[in-house]
């Protein structure tokens, strides 16, 4: 009899055939209590767990007791309980290097349309407003060789990194852990603290996971050390921004705008302060959100909970101690 899996998210349907070639799969549309108790039954027998976007916590856990892997398609895992998982002896896989260069993309995208008030602008002409020769009050600012600090030298930071350094000449700066040689030998970046950073910058990017200690390490203090000519850039996590206070910074002239594609609450509220400023772009998470990158994503998270499943696992693994 094949190992019995909970699915819930919705796959391509080769992927779904290749799941269903290893397993014994239910599809479920959420992990609310409500569908949990519905089919209590699949989920007391699941050895494996395999989606995006819903909480994994000890509630969840002790509903699935017979548990060895679950899967994630996705790179962040902040919705899942790991003390949780680590005591249950449950294998948690993510996709960390699906998206990189997608996200880094995005991250232009923000820093570019940020600068250069593209979304504001091209709103304007389909108002009918470009009625003549454009002045100043339409101009943006330059990318190009301006200092970009990037808050997070991992993956996608250092793409990033490749892209400021290559195609805009761009001095960069970063803040994180560890030294990342291969950043300042190929980038000529500089390591420098957190503060030195904001004081510094043009763009300061974040590209941050959530953590207890990165949960709104932006606020106030923060935004006040940064440039009045700066541009603040977020598309790793929402709640590392105190977003009351990135909106006061944005409407008191303390930083000159911001490119946000992650929110403290998502989807954004339509009554969120922050879209009804004319210096904010603001993104509805589409980090990854093509359609190459989230088929390999899910393609990824496949493969994980197989070889998981299988006792192959040579990657991807957040927690491999407790095999």
């Amino acid at each position: 009899m094949k190992p019995s899996v909970v699915l819930y998210k919705p796959l391509p349907d080769d992927l779904l055939q290749r799941l269903e070639t290893h397993f014994s799969v239910t599809q479920v549309p959420d992990l609310s209590p409500e569908t949990v108790h519905q089919h209590a039954h699949v989920f007391e027998q699941a050895r494996g767990l395999l989606g995006a976007s819903e909480t994994v916590g000890a509630e969840l856990l002790e509903k699935m007791p017979a548990l060895q892997a679950t899967s994630t398609i996705s790179v962040g895992y902040d919705n899942f309980d790991v003390n949780a998982l680590n005591a249950r002896k449950v294998l948690l896989m993510h996709t960390p290097t699906a998206l990189t260069e997608t996200v880094a993309d995005t991250l232009m995208a923000l820093i570019l349309s940020s600068a250069r008030r593209v979304v504001e602008v091209a709103e304007r002409v389909k108002q009918g407003e470009w009625t003549k020769g454009i002045g100043p009050d339409w101009f943006g600012t330059d990318v190009h060789h301006k200092t970009i600090g990037i808050v997070g030298m991992g993956r996608i930071g250092l793409a990033l990194a490749q892209r400021a350094h290559f195609g805009f000449g761009m001095p960069v700066l970063y803040n994180a852990r560890r030294q990342h040689q291969e950043a300042e030998e190929r980038f000529s970046a500089r390591r420098c603290d957190l503060d030195t950073l904001l004081q510094e910058a043009d763009f300061v990017c974040s590209i941050l996971p959530l953590t207890e200690e990165t949960r709104h390490l932006f606020g106030a203090e923060q935004f006040t050390k940064m440039k009045p000519s700066a541009i603040f850039i977020n598309a790793g996590r929402g709640p590392v921004v105190d977003e009351p206070a990135l909106i006061n910074a944005l409407k008191n002239g303390e930083i000159h705008a911001a490119g946000l594609d992650v929110f403290e609450q998502e989807p954004l509220p339509v009554s969120s302060e922050l879209l009804t400023l004319p210096n904010v772009v603001a993104l509805p998470h589409i980090g990854s959100a093509t359609h190459e990158t989230r088929y390999a994503m899910a393609a990824t998270a496949v493969d994980n909970l197989v070889a998981a499943l299988n006792g192959n696992v040579e990657k991807n693994c957040v927690n491999p101690q407790v095999r």
